[in-house]
């Protein structure tokens, strides 16, 4: 078979935009691999959720790439218990802020311990695991209060930056106080505003350009950390400081990792019937189990229990765009 001069030209000019395009998508997938975070912060909103604006922020949150904590007031987490799962199937960590969001230190321990307790029941009952933070009402809180929050498992967290949108901050302001946060620090906002909404993209853009990355707080420090580490809250579920009873912990490794898709191993301690729900950010979506019997109460939401392997597992999660990893939360049983 022969060519004229002009179709070999032709060809040959296709076969070298087909090497720059292959070539751009290497380097795409490269950039992307290389992503690395420098350090981690505490995305928070308080006060949710509503229906009038936490689905709103939740799109806010997830179409930007960022996983933040939300304290939920225990009242509106009990009036709204499918707001409190899409707060956990987005990918969000859910903890206490107080079922009526008292001024609490004139309280007395038991009026106290009731607002905590309560909190966590409306939380659990909404699908979230039980909570390991607590965030009080205004920041205020007293040696009473933080015992009895250490007794039921919650550490009590505050803030190192205030948005002030609860006092009218522009969207840019509110910018402008996330800008001062450096690796490990926690900044305040709320769930109900449009004006810190309408912030998260420039938030999130700055925050990147820093080499910085939503964490979650840890349980152990208060402090921001890594998504998925073993001293963080809501990745695993330590085992309570209160109460007795039997108890497990489920903690997240890094398996292999690929452009498209990476595994995940979960470790379970503490029990040997152990049920371990992994919540998982839309749009990723886990492609495959193994050492585990699997089970789907939704489609962002696997159930796993032994298999008769041990104590570990593993899952095999398709990215689909969105590498922050699922939360976990084990119970014996």
């Amino acid at each position: 078979m022969s060519f004229s001069r002009s179709t070999m030209t032709r060809m040959a000019m296709l076969a070298v935009a087909a090497a720059a395009l292959a070539g751009l998508s290497t380097l795409a997938a490269t950039s992307s691999d290389a992503a690395t975070c420098n350090g981690y912060v505490g995305l928070t909103f308080d006060d949710g959720p509503n229906s009038g604006s936490t689905p709103a922020l939740l799109s806010a949150l997830t179409s930007n790439g960022a996983r933040a904590t939300l304290f939920n007031i225990g009242q509106n987490a009990a009036a709204n218990p499918g707001l409190v799962s899409q707060q956990v199937q987005a990918g969000m960590w859910v903890q206490n802020h107080s079922y009526t969001h008292p001024h609490m230190n004139s309280m007395s321990s038991s009026q106290m311990q009731s607002e905590l307790s309560r909190t966590n029941t409306a939380v659990q009952n909404g699908g979230a695991p039980r909570p390991n933070l607590f965030r009080p009402p205004y920041g205020e809180h007293n040696s009473t209060l933080d015992s009895v929050a250490a007794g039921l498992g919650l550490r009590v967290v505050t803030w190192d930056v205030d948005s002030q949108d609860w006092n009218g901050a522009s969207t840019a302001s509110i910018v402008a106080a996330a800008r001062r946060l450096q690796s490990g620090q926690v900044i305040l906002m709320h769930d109900g505003y449009a004006t810190t909404r309408a912030a998260i993209p420039q938030i999130m853009a700055d925050l990147t350009a820093r080499g910085l990355c939503p964490g979650m707080i840890s349980a152990s420090t208060g402090r921001a950390v890594a998504p998925g580490s073993s001293t963080g809250g809501g990745g695993s579920t330590p085992p309570p400081t209160g109460g007795g009873g039997s108890s497990c912990t489920a903690t997240l490794s890094a398996g292999d990792r690929w452009s498209d898709r990476y595994n995940l191993n979960v470790t379970v301690s503490g029990s040997s019937t152990w049920t371990v729900t992994m919540n998982v950010p839309a749009p990723a979506k886990i492609i495959a189990t193994w050492n585990t019997s699997a089970t789907w109460p939704s489609a962002q939401v696997m159930t796993a229990r032994p298999n008769g392997s041990g104590n570990t597992f593993g899952v095999t999660v398709q990215a689909n765009g969105t590498w922050t990893w699922p939360t976990v939360s084990c119970q014996v049983g």
